[in-house]
């Protein structure tokens, strides 16, 4: 491994995540059996990417200076 990316697109970590509110939501009682971990992992990751691929833009937009 020689490169680095964010944290927010590590899909371990949005598994642990997952893995975490899911257990959590188990234990206050919140039902959740419909929802596999993985396909949830995989939509909060694609949501994750949406919005920072928003946000880029939208910074890009309201810039002051060109890109040299």
């Amino acid at each position: 491994m020689t490169t680095a990316k964010p944290w927010y697109l590590s899909r371990t970590i949005w598994a642990s995540i997952v893995a975490v509110l899911s257990g959590g939501a188990g234990f206050l009682g919140i039902p959740i059996g419909g929802a596999e971990n993985a396909a949830l992992t995989e939509a909060v990751l694609q949501a994750v990417t949406a919005v920072a691929g928003l946000v880029a833009i939208l910074g890009r937009l309201s810039a002051k200076d060109r890109i040299g």
